[in-house]
């Protein structure tokens, strides 16, 4: 009898083992996962029924079938569904709007996608995941039109332009050029209007602008910029490099920088500063003056510059400067700013109100104070032997903010005279000029501002 007992108590562990067993495989073997597929969809929340949709779907045992429908006031619409012989644990989908999306005049829908992957969960039947999207649809492109801007623009110049600008789900707002800069606007004078400074590298042979404005559902619409180009001529200079100056200036500079360091060749220390370290004190200069202020202006007044009185010329802007060595091609850099020189430790005086963003030593510019007058302009005055500002002053019209100096790549006492629009360098005399402020920009605003009154 306790044989058979035993025998039968045996067999009962025996069983129940086997349940535990099972159930413990169940719970932990990968054929039973119990995650349902995860769904994720690229979107902001709108759609324009012209762009395909981004779909995502990921499962650890894999995917068995997906599907995807449009639900709109009329009804659902299937727009993909697959069942796949082969289970997949990704899978990226391209979501197409359906035949005749157009003619769709929801401005809501809902997509819902079901995925369902091959685990053995849920009595064999797997995991299911549904997830429904629900988006704002907008088909309508922004409406772009140009109220004003100047007549031209010279090679190495500026230029201004006035627009409108509408749509009830704007996302950006800029004008793009060749030169594959994106130049910022600024809201201007009332709402839906952009006002922007334009400029032409000089090393660039030819311009483009054209204004570019997208929504959130992704429609957008283009506008060029009508400006005549004047392909202005710069002078190219060819320099020979004596032994006096690279064992004399430029070794003085060489021992400043880093990239110099520990570099003997006297030709080889020239190219490094005026290449890599020429390039590296403008990549700074560049960030500087790129920003714009975003909030609305109602008018942009600008005085004509001359930083320096009774200063001469001794140097051009756009100058493309070719180094030789004993007939040799070494190098080649472009002089971008005036170069102004009257009697040692000149006072250097701005014209115009403004905010330093920088005051302190920039490699080869020396001591190199910068101004933004707002719009994206902004002032720079190299090699100073004093500053008499510091970063974050406000300087008012007609202050004293440096004098001249010898500071940086310079071979005598004198003012570099820079200025730059969202951080490419345009020429000095336009913006010394009076008629040039006038005829470029003083009377583009005002005609812009009696055309948006419907004056």
């Amino acid at each position: 009898m306790r044989n058979k007992r035993n025998k039968s108590s045996f067999g009962a562990l025996f069983i129940i083992a086997l349940f535990v067993g099972a159930g413990l495989y169940v719970y932990f073997s990968a054929t039973f996962e119990r995650n349902a597929p995860l769904i994720s969809l690229q979107t902001n929340g709108y759609w324009n029924l012209k762009k395909p949709l981004q779909l995502q779907i990921k499962d650890d045992s894999g995917i068995k079938s997906y599907k995807v429908i449009l639900r709109t006031k009329k009804g659902d619409s299937e727009l993909l569904y697959n069942r796949l012989l082969a289970p997949q644990k990704l899978i990226n989908l391209e979501i197409n709007p359906p035949r005749g999306a157009y003619a769709i005049k929801d401005k809501d829908v809902e997509i819902i996608v079901q995925a369902q992957d091959v685990s053995k969960w849920n009595f064999l039947n797997g995991n299911i995941a549904v997830k429904s999207f629900h988006l704002k649809i907008d088909k309508k492109r922004p409406e772009v039109s140009i109220v004003n801007n100047s007549y031209k623009i010279s090679r190495g110049g500026a230029a201004l332009v006035i627009f409108k600008a509408e749509d009830d789900n704007l996302k950006d707002i800029y004008i793009e050029s060749n030169h594959e800069k994106h130049f910022k606007a600024e809201p201007f004078y009332k709402k839906g209007y952009y006002i922007a400074l334009l400029a032409w590298p000089v090393q660039d042979k030819h311009f483009k602008a054209t204004i570019v404005v997208s929504d959130n559902a992704g429609n957008m619409t283009k506008s060029y910029v009508p400006l005549y180009l004047k392909n202005k001529t710069y002078r190219l200079s060819k320099i020979t490099l004596s032994d006096r100056f690279l064992n004399g200036k430029i070794a003085e500079l060489a021992e400043q920088f880093d990239e110099t360091q520990g570099v003997e060749a006297p030709l080889e220390r020239f190219k490094i500063i005026n290449e890599d370290v020429r390039e590296k004190n403008e990549k700074l200069i560049h960030k500087l003056t790129s920003d714009v202020p975003q909030e609305m202006i109602s008018d942009f007044k600008i005085k004509k510059m001359y930083p320096l009185k009774n200063g001469q010329v001794v140097a051009y802007f756009g100058d493309h400067r070719k180094y030789y060595y004993k007939g040799k091609f070494i190098s080649e850099a472009y002089h971008l700013g005036l170069d102004m020189a009257s009697h040692a430790m000149a006072p250097i005086k701005t014209q115009n109100g403004g905010s330093v963003v920088f005051a302190d030593y920039n490699g080869l510019y020396g001591n190199s104070p910068i101004l933004s007058h707002g719009l994206g302009l902004y002032t720079l005055y190299g090699h100073c032997s004093s500053l008499e500002v510091a970063t974050g002053d406000e300087v008012a019209p007609n202050s004293i903010i440096a004098k001249t100096g010898k500071t940086g790549y310079a071979m005598g006492d004198h003012l570099h005279f820079g200025v730059l629009v969202q951080g490419i360098e345009v020429r000095p005399q336009e913006w010394m000029d009076k008629q040039w402020i006038k005829l470029n920009i003083n009377d583009i605003i005002k005609s812009a501002k009696k055309i948006i009154d419907g004056k």
